[in-house]
């Protein structure tokens, strides 16, 4: 699978399209930006299936509601954030520079959810701890992480639906039993590996202490 990273969006998140040689692909946390999404889009034919949410909040979904309008393609979410997105206030995207940002997903998603791109399926990973309904995405040794796991750090739990006993629950049973060559890609920040992040993040080798 092909990886292409965009930072997007107010805060710079980053933005993942995913995509196969024949060019079927997703849309994962499009931020913002969509001028420059749909460039790439277009310029290596990539057919988009779906925009693909790790988590809720403002900072990741800037830019879902003119997306979809432009590819009609659906809106994927885990079915725990999905309150976060009806809601500005909840996703934060009201105290944030784009302002109100808030729609109905089209698809909940769930724990083993598998999203089939083409020849391809990819593998829907509940971590909840950062927000209630927290995913990562799995495909041929490929790990999008959202702001669950960064390189060197972990994401933030003092926001509405956070818990850190939680999340670091969900990074040591769902993510550090993956293979150590695992290529994680997060939602900010540059990429690591499962191996590089059991060696050398701080939380977790406290976590094991």
């Amino acid at each position: 699978m092909i990886v292409k990273r965009l930072q997007a969006g107010v805060y710079a998140a980053n933005c993942y399209i995913i995509h196969n040689e024949d060019g079927d692909g997703v849309v994962v946390d499009p931020a913002g930006d969509i001028d420059d999404i749909i460039k790439y889009l277009d310029g290596n034919d990539v057919k988009v299936a779906a925009i693909v949410l790790t988590h809720g909040h403002g900072d990741h979904i800037g830019g879902v509601m003119e997306l979809r309008e432009k590819l009609s393609v659906p809106v994927m979410i885990h079915s725990d954030d999905e309150d976060m997105v009806g809601d500005s206030a909840l996703n934060l995207s009201t105290a944030m520079p784009m302002g109100d940002v808030y729609f109905k997903p089209d698809i909940l998603l769930e724990d083993g959810s598998v999203i089939k791109v083409g020849n391809k399926e990819i593998k829907v990973i509940h971590t909840p701890g950062h927000t209630k309904g927290g995913i990562c995405l799995l495909v041929d040794g490929i790990l999008i992480t959202g702001d669950t796991l960064f390189q060197g750090s972990i994401g933030r739990t003092d926001l509405y639906g956070g818990d850190f006993d939680t999340l670091m629950n969900s990074i040591m049973e769902r993510l550090m039993i993956l293979p150590e060559e695992t290529v994680v890609y997060p939602g900010h920040g540059g990429q690591s590996t499962i191996g590089v992040e059991k060696r050398n993040n701080p939380f977790i080798s406290r976590w094991r202490e």
